[in-house]
């Protein structure tokens, strides 16, 4: 971002970055909010306040570690556990919502938000099965040639269920190309202890885009100037 700010504390329609998305998971009826935090925390957990439970992450390994940090805050919960992006400021109250009724269905024990951007450079690819299902989610790095030419990637948004996730991250590796754990690999976890995981994917891609340079945030600032948002289209697989 060309600053020492942290990049969720840089400024779009005149609030920070992680301010949309707290504000958008309160809208979508989130029982509690957690945080976890790392590079000049301090001014992040100011900047949240008191709504928002903040938990450290003293030391970068990846998102899959990141959120390892919030098993001791979330205390034992089994329920839907929704994680969200601090820099991934769009995405609406409503698709939030829809996720956790997906996650509610019968047998469903995993939701992945997904997109289809004009480019998918950068992404991590959603691998399906022969029969339409999401088998699991390949970071770019660590794609094959055919992986990459996949259309459909990842957002960085699920949901899992707490017994779930906490267990499952204990049994992800840092065998990857960038050495650390990845909170995708859960999908992978889940398939294989008998559960089903979802995809719902967004109708309008600039809903699931993140900030990492400051021309993606002016892209996100004229899209807030002329529109209130896109549509979400809900595909099951």
């Amino acid at each position: 971002m060309g600053s020492d700010l942290p990049k969720v504390l840089h400024i779009l329609g005149g609030r920070p970055l992680v301010a949309h998305v707290v504000e958008s998971l309160q809208r979508a009826g989130a029982d509690e909010i957690v945080a976890v935090v790392g590079y000049r925390g301090d001014e992040v957990v100011q900047a949240l306040g008191s709504d928002v439970r903040c938990v450290w992450q003293r030391e970068q390994k990846g998102t899959g570690h990141a959120v390892m940090q919030a098993e001791s805050a979330l205390g034992g919960y089994d329920g839907p556990v929704l994680i969200a992006c601090g820099d991934v400021p769009l995405i609406r109250p409503q698709t939030f919502a829809a996720m956790t009724a997906e996650a509610l269905l019968p047998g469903v024990r995993g939701v992945v938000l997904g997109m289809v951007p004009e480019s998918p450079s950068g992404y991590g690819r959603l691998i399906r099965d022969t029969n339409g299902g999401l088998e699991r989610i390949v970071e770019e790095r660590d794609a094959t040639d055919r992986e990459r030419m996949v259309a459909e990637v990842n957002t960085g948004t699920y949901i899992f269920y707490g017994r779930d996730l906490f267990e499952g991250l204990k049994t992800i590796t840092t065998d990857n190309a960038q050495g650390e754990y990845y909170l995708p690999d859960m999908v992978g976890y889940i398939r294989k202890s008998g559960g089903e995981v979802r995809t719902i994917l967004l109708d309008n891609s600039t809903e699931g885009s993140g900030v990492n340079t400051p021309g993606e945030l002016r892209r996100l600032e004229a899209f807030l100037a002329r529109t209130a948002g896109g549509t979400t289209t809900k595909r099951e697989g």
